[in-house]
């Protein structure tokens, strides 16, 4: 049985254009498998993803049996934000654009999820994901238009973040310039729906 992990940035919840598009997707991939499994994970607004500090990085490298119990209940925390992932075959994010870069939950959940020998392995290659076999869509809402600029930092980390764990079917869909008035909004909502729609087909 498919199942699909949505991950949801936007610092206003379900009415942010990143979750709204995502959403979008969501409801025409529900169409095309009434039998998938969706998982919601909303890493800004309803559940923020605590930023990494000295403590968390701590007990994410400290021995299972010299843990203490708060260190414990933080790899738990890590755990379940990982099982999300490893069940899903299908990964939707939603992405807005914040001061040219992705929000800070969005990295702090990154932070949570990218750990040695669980994720991802270190080998005399290199690093190498662990996490294979699976397709990933980012919904990109943006302010302004910067997709194949140099202020598009977004797409190259993000991307390259999830081929580091090993997923490398990545598929992006812009829907940028939603501040630059009501017809360049229009125009680009519109260019992100007829992009769902290939999908969709």
């Amino acid at each position: 049985m498919t199942t699909l992990l949505q991950i949801n940035a936007s610092i206003h919840n379900g009415n942010g254009q990143s979750s709204q598009l995502a959403n979008q997707f969501v409801a025409t991939f529900k169409d095309r498998h009434p039998d998938a499994t969706i998982l919601v994970r909303d890493v800004a607004a309803a559940e923020p993803v605590p930023h990494l500090n000295a403590e968390r990085f701590g007990a994410f490298i400290a021995k299972p049996e010299q843990r203490s119990a708060a260190q414990h209940a933080i790899v738990e925390y890590s755990d379940q934000l990982i099982r999300e992932l490893k069940e899903a075959s299908v990964i939707v994010i939603g992405l807005p654009m914040y001061n040219f870069g992705v929000p800070s939950q969005l990295k702090a959940y990154f932070d949570h999820i990218a750990r040695a020998g669980v994720t991802f392995a270190y080998t005399e290659q290199g690093p190498k994901g662990l996490l294979t076999g699976k397709k990933a869509y980012v919904f990109a809402a943006r302010g302004g238009v910067y997709a194949g600029t140099p202020l598009d930092t977004q797409t190259s980390y993000v991307r390259d973040f999830l081929r580091f764990l090993g997923i490398v079917d990545v598929e992006f869909v812009y829907a940028e310039g939603l501040n630059m008035g009501p017809q360049s909004k229009e125009a680009g909502l519109a260019r992100a729906g007829a992009h769902i729609a290939r999908l969709a087909a």
